[in-house]
């Protein structure tokens, strides 16, 4: 009898050994379950008001938003990576004129169109950047290729073009990202600070006889960028940014949304954020790294973080923008100091919310 009852106690250890053994898998998968995928995207800030905007014009930027957004959610929804999100919504929003990013970037004072773009990875912390590219038609395909295909994190100018073209992304005559809309704001713009005018450039489509029905002002898109974070089913973060810099601006300026931990940041350990605004101010102050790291080593929640530095840091050194921003636990973000931001954010079964105006907050 005690044989049996040892044998028994045995096969009962054994089994109990067994179970939890088992039992943390078990856990991890149903854990990785649990996450549901989520974007937060922007398509820029600056003075962004009712009054300036027609009703047709603030119908087009929702729609965008809208479509890009959605383009995102559709990566995710199908089991996509967070990455590949990034990447599918800001390539149609640089081929959207609607915003300050490839087809619709803003002029430099010498009339070219000069494109920057960052892309991060939460889950390794890889990272890829561009700046002053020309001819390559997403910037932020660019940017991660940068990440995958080489040793290095940043590229800029003709080498940077130049390396795009090694690994077979589209390139295209610096004139596709001609919009009438943006010469003429940047011509009305050099008028008014006395700056001379520069040739229209070749290969762009004949000037209009009858001008332009609505040109922005020039302050419309001051902060302009494209970004976007993202939140997928495995639980990993990442964050992009694309743009076409301030208009006007000469001598090469780059901004903040190419400068890893300035305008764009991704980390599974806190946060992915994505920058627009001053940019010199936001490299300044490292925004993006630094909302991260109140998160990560403060405790803070995602939005206290972000309020903290664009609402409180930003304003002390007098920087204007803003940002979005996500985290691995699901927590969305945005936060902004100038009148307006073109915004959107959608989560797992939840609907798209999109807006644009401060008072929608």
């Amino acid at each position: 009898m005690r044989a049996v009852m040892r044998i028994g106690v045995a096969v009962l250890a054994a089994v109990l050994a067994s179970s939890v053994a088992i039992a943390p898998d078990r856990v991890m998968a149903a854990q990785a379950k649990e996450h549901k995928w989520a974007v937060v995207l922007h398509g820029g800030a600056g003075v962004i008001e009712r009054q300036s905007m027609s009703k047709e014009m603030d119908a087009k930027y929702r729609a965008a938003l809208q479509t890009a957004v959605q383009a995102a959610a559709n990566v995710l929804d199908k089991g996509g990576s967070s990455l590949d999100a990034v990447e599918a919504a800001i390539k149609i929003m640089e081929d959207d004129p609607l915003f300050n990013a490839g087809k619709g970037a803003v002029f430099t004072a010498e009339g070219k169109n000069e494109l920057d773009a960052a892309i991060m990875k939460g889950e390794t912390m890889q990272a890829g950047a561009v700046a002053g590219v020309t001819r390559t038609r997403h910037p932020i395909s660019l940017a991660r290729a940068v990440m995958e295909k080489s040793p290095h994190v940043m590229m800029i100018g003709a080498g940077a073009d130049q390396f795009a073209a090694s690994t077979g992304l589209e390139q295209v005559d610096p004139s596709y990202f001609f919009t009438e809309r943006r010469w003429q704001s940047l011509i009305k713009q050099l008028k008014k600070e006395s700056l001379p005018i520069p040739p229209r450039p070749a290969g762009a489509p004949p000037a209009p006889t009858g001008g332009m029905a609505e040109i922005e002002p020039p302050d419309a898109h001051k902060y302009g960028t494209v970004g976007v974070v993202a939140l997928d089913r495995d639980g990993n973060i990442a964050a992009g940014t694309s743009t076409g810099g301030t208009q006007a601006k000469r001598w090469g300026r780059v901004g903040d949304s190419p400068i890893i931990g300035a305008g764009t940041y991704a980390s599974n350990q806190s946060c992915a954020v994505s920058a627009t605004g001053t940019g010199e101010y936001f490299i300044r102050l490292t925004v993006a790294r630094t909302i991260c790291s109140l998160v990560q080593y403060k405790g803070m929640d995602l939005q206290a973080a972000v309020d903290e530095v664009v609402q409180k840091e930003l304003k002390a050194i007098h920087g204007d923008g803003g940002v979005i921003a996500i985290a691995p636990d699901g927590q969305m973000a945005w936060s902004f100091n100038t009148p307006g931001m073109y915004r959107a954010k959608v989560m797992e079964g939840r609907p798209v919310e999109v807006q644009i105006y401060g008072d929608e907050r």
